[in-house]
């Protein structure tokens, strides 16, 4: 398999952590891929996912997943990994929304960092609007940490995580 990644995605940094629970390390071949969320895509990206962004998986058999939450399922799955993502259906929808609710913190941190961008063009209310949310979603697992603590790790502390790393990589 072929993995599309850069170092600096928290959404790579998930499938990464999922590839090493999985104990597949040594089946991805890691290929550095440039992707800017204000630039021209990266037409080795494009040629394999068609919304130019990472990561994207290039399965054994031919392949191309993208986004993380499906490439995660998929290695989960491969490696009968059940754990990570259970099956019953109360642990997994919890371990389903944990996942949106790191996901959904990432990726209001990364639009928020874009908009930070724009400097004295940046939207005061855009602004304003991502810092509640991030306090939201903060507040809200701070209100769950109990329960994130009990749970068997898995898929939503995960991506949880990712989530966390990515605020304290650009935002301290």
């Amino acid at each position: 398999m072929q993995l599309h990644w850069s170092p600096r995605s928290p959404f790579v940094r998930k499938v990464n952590i999922v590839i090493e629970e999985c104990g597949l390390t040594d089946k991805v071949e890691r290929v550095r891929s440039v992707a800017v969320f204000a630039a021209p895509p990266n037409p080795e990206i494009l040629r394999d996912n068609p919304l130019g962004k990472i990561p994207v998986l290039l399965t054994d058999d031919g392949q191309k997943l993208f986004d993380s939450r499906v490439i995660c399922e998929y290695l989960i799955t491969r490696a009968g990994r059940d754990d990570l993502l259970p099956a019953p259906p109360d642990a997994r929808i919890k371990h389903l929304r944990w996942q949106a609710l790191g996901d959904g913190l990432t990726d209001i941190l990364l639009l928020w960092r874009t908009e930070r961008w724009r400097g004295a063009k940046a939207d005061p209310v855009i602004e304003a609007a991502f810092e509640t949310k991030t306090r939201a979603a903060l507040a809200t697992l701070d209100e769950e940490s109990a329960d994130l603590s009990a749970s068997p790790f898995g898929l939503g502390h995960i991506s949880v995580l990712c989530a966390l790393g990515q605020l304290d990589f650009r935002y301290t």
